[in-house]
Parts: C-alpha cells; sequence; structure tokens
C-alpha cells in the first residue's frame, strides 16, 4: 500500500505570517502582503517577466528583459526564442521551480503575445500556473 505524503513548505505552517508582496500593488494600502509559498512565488515571477533587465537600480540583473522580444516581428521563430527565454529566467532564477511546461501565442491583430507557463515547486506538492499578456 502507497501512502500519498503530501509536503508542505515550512514557510506556509505560519499562516499569519506574511512571505512577500503581491502584484499588482492596490491603490487602498502600498503593499499587499501575500501568506503562502504559491502566492509569493506568483507574484515574483511576475515581477521577474515583466521588469527589463538594468530597469532596477542597484540590481541590474532583475528582469527577464522579454519586451526587448516583443517590438520584433513575432513569427513562429521569435514565439521560439521567448519560450526558451523564459525556460532560461525560471531555471536560473527560480531553481526550485520545474517547468511543466510554456506556451507562447501572439496575435497581430491585437498587438498581444500571451506566455502560459505551468510549473511546480520542487520538493513541495506546490503546482501553478500563470498567464502573462504584453499588450502594445
Amino acid at each position: 500500500m502507497a501512502f500519498n505524503v503530501q509536503k508542505i513548505n515550512p514557510l506556509d505552517l505560519q499562516p499569519r505570517k506574511a512571505i512577500g508582496v503581491s502584484l499588482p500593488f492596490s491603490s487602498n494600502s502600498v503593499f499587499n502582503s501575500t501568506y503562502s509559498t504559491q502566492d509569493a512565488l506568483r507574484s515574483n515571477l511576475i515581477n521577474h517577466f515583466l521588469t527589463e533587465k538594468g530597469e532596477r537600480y542597484l540590481n541590474p540583473n532583475l528582469g527577464a528583459g522579454l519586451r526587448r522580444l516583443l517590438f520584433d516581428q513575432i513569427t513562429v521563430d521569435k514565439e521560439g526564442e521567448i519560450e526558451a527565454v523564459v525556460r532560461t529566467e525560471i531555471s536560473t532564477y527560480f531553481p526550485n521551480l520545474q517547468v511543466n511546461s510554456v506556451r507562447v501565442a501572439s496575435s497581430a491583430d491585437t498587438n498581444t503575445v500571451t506566455v502560459y507557463i505551468k510549473y511546480s515547486v520542487t520538493q513541495t506538492n506546490i503546482q501553478d500556473e500563470l498567464l502573462i499578456n504584453f499588450e502594445q
């Protein structure tokens, strides 16, 4: 008989202790806190992929630099390049995440690129997905 052991991140054992800051910022307060590992990681990924390299003062390596790819004409090759950047950035800056799938879709009519990332957190049972829209 096999047992399904659920692994919980130790940070999630203290439900009233804030772990991070959620995005987007709200107008009601300056920051909304996140209280679970899953929510903190999601906010960190959004922040990373919406930030350009060099944009953050004193932290020039923060960010994925995806917007620079969006100024080129979007083709199947460009979508593949965006997917490769997403995978590389996650493996470099989020080593505790396992990328299950990445899909990039573009629409020339609306000038949008959508990046869909499905991931899991190693050593836990956390699985999540993220959808980021880049619009012009």
